[in-house]
């Protein structure tokens, strides 16, 4: 069996040197900024990131490596096991940036996930987790990878109204696919006909992201010069996920074993409705969870963080 590592990309906006720099090339910016790429929601810190690393803990021990992704000293979370502890190693942007520094600092997953296939040391098979997707229940290798290909979640989808849309290019919830778009345009498929990925755990190949960036280098480079979110980047896990699909190295899971709590998804639900909702992610056919925002969640739910915690194991 070969070896599996993990990343997770982290971010504490509200660090002071890290908000000095954001807010200086918000200042400076020379372009408008999309507003899916500058809403302060986008930085929260609400414990994310000990969500994440107790979920793994508890539910793939088995991972070899576990790598944080940050430009920020990472915070103090709660004890793990020791021989889960020492798995974990902390990646600065720049070592992932080597050689393309200009691009720091940035203030945007999609520019740093294009470049996370350069962590010094990654195995060759990792996972890709947002800081706010969790594991609620054990998972094996065979969730990810059927032998060597990857195992998708999502679905396809028709995105060919929004290509003719300019107004749809302003809208912050449509971001993600516009830039699902660009990254099937790159590997030929047209608009009508994009897979387009849950808000999962990214199982990825790190020879594939690197045979990619041998054939699309100046698409690279361009893609990580963005400080902040905008409609022209790709995104990088879906231009992996088309690429294998395209070459038959993938297999799309015919099941959901995930839910995902959107941003604004509590404006109209009482907390009866969320506490029903999470209270999903505790039955055992659902191995993921993603909450984009915490902090909204528990103005209607004060106790999501307990439901959390049961979710991922305590």
């Amino acid at each position: 069996m070969f070896d599996i590592d993990a990343v997770i990309t982290w971010v504490d906006g509200d660090d002071p040197a890290l908000r000095a720099k954001r807010e200086h090339h918000l200042a400076h910016a020379t372009a408008p900024l999309h507003g899916n790429g500058t809403n302060p929601h986008r930085w929260i810190c609400s414990d994310e990131l000990n969500f994440c690393l107790r979920s793994i803990a508890n539910n793939a021990p088995w991972v070899r490596r576990v790598w944080i992704v940050t430009d920020n000293q990472i915070p103090q979370y709660a004890p793990l096991p020791p021989a889960f502890a020492a798995k974990i190693a902390v990646v600065d942007h720049r070592e992932i940036f080597a050689g393309y520094e200009d691009a720091l600092p940035t203030f945007n997953s999609l520019s740093i996930e294009t470049m996370l296939w350069r962590i010094p040391g990654l195995a060759d098979h990792f996972l890709y987790f947002n800081d706010d997707v969790f594991l609620t229940a054990p998972v094996e290798p065979a969730d990810f990878f059927d032998g060597d290909a990857a195992v998708l979640r999502g679905g396809w989808a028709d995105y060919s109204h929004l290509e003719v849309s300019d107004e749809s290019r302003s809208d912050p919830s449509l971001l993600n696919h516009y830039n699902q778009i660009n990254a099937a345009a790159m590997i030929g498929y047209s608009a009508d006909q994009v897979f387009s990925s849950a808000h999962v755990v990214h199982p990825m190949l790190r020879r594939v992201m690197a045979r990619l960036f041998d054939s699309y280098r100046a698409e690279f480079i361009r893609n990580a010069g963005h400080r902040f979110r905008d409609t022209q980047q790709f995104l990088a896990q879906a231009l992996h996920n088309h690429a294998c699909l395209s070459a038959g190295n993938a297999a799309i899971l015919g099941m959901r074993d995930y839910l995902h709590v959107a941003v604004g998804a509590f404006n109209s639900w009482t907390a009866e409705d969320v506490n029903a909702y999470l209270a999903g992610a505790e039955r055992r056919n659902i191995k993921f969870l993603c909450i984009n925002d915490l902090p909204e969640v528990e103005r209607n739910f004060p106790d999501a963080r307990a439901r959390i915690v049961e979710a991922i194991g305590g």
